[in-house]
């Protein structure tokens, strides 16, 4: 997925400018032109690179800096400073507030765009995942171990990643031919029937220790969802009921 830059600048004709121009380098880019509204937005959306102007109605810029500094869950995230104030100690001041770069009206585009790419380059990468959760299925991703509760579930490779593939997004339907896909690789041939036989054999396992959370979604494929259980037998009952 491609990178978002929020850009949050209120003279339109420059963030249309800048919103063109980071997209043609494939960026995802959101604007907002009111500084009391960017911290809730920088917040929702988590960009990767800020490009922040100084005068904003409601709010400064540097009053934004120094709230994205303060909170936890967006401190990290690189800031680029976009003003008209190009004096040394305005330039200081900026940068204490905890900007990463300060870019002086006018400025070259091109310019802007390769100190982007160099505060992505400079950006550390975010933690990697170690554990996911779903009801009580816990699957670590460290050691490749699956839980149900306090049991230990023996899960093949291709069980693992296909499980892996259900919880990191529940409730979402995968269809057979993007689990064929993302879980057994493009370049490998297999029937769509073998995630099927896969399934049953992960179904199997997990359901072991508890109840069924795999739900079969009829000619479309699988999700894993609490109420799985439930939804069979309802299919099931419609399917026997006569006609």
């Amino acid at each position: 997925m491609a990178e978002l830059i929020m850009i949050v600048e209120d003279e339109e004709a420059l963030a249309l400018l800048l919103k063109y121009n980071l997209e043609s380098e494939g960026f995802q880019v959101k604007t907002v032109n009111r500084g009391n509204i960017a911290v809730a937005e920088i917040e929702a959306s988590l960009p990767s690179v800020i490009i922040l102007d100084w005068m904003l109605p409601e709010m400064s810029g540097v009053e934004i800096c120094k709230i994205i500094r303060s909170k936890p869950d967006i401190k990290n995230i690189p800031i680029i400073m976009l003003t008209a104030k190009g004096e040394e100690e305005d330039k200081i001041r900026g940068l204490t507030a905890g900007a990463d770069d300060y870019v002086t009206k006018p400025f070259s585009v091109p310019e802007l765009m390769a100190r982007v790419k160099a505060q992505l380059r400079r950006a550390p990468e975010p933690p990697a995942e170690k554990e996911l959760k779903f009801a009580d299925i816990r699957m670590d991703l460290t050691a490749k171990k699956v839980f149900r509760g306090e049991n230990f579930v023996h899960l093949g490779p291709t069980e693992f990643r296909l499980l892996r593939m259900l919880m990191e997004t529940p409730g979402k339907v995968f269809s057979r031919e993007f689990l064929l896909k993302n879980v057994w690789g493009s370049n490998i041939y297999v029937e769509s029937r073998t995630v099927d036989v896969h399934i049953r054999r992960l179904r199997k396992s997990l359901n072991e220790f508890g109840p069924d959370y795999i739900r079969t979604v009829r000619a479309t494929g699988y999700s894993l969802d609490e109420n799985a259980a439930a939804d069979d037998i309802e299919n099931s009952e419609e399917n026997q009921a006569p006609k």
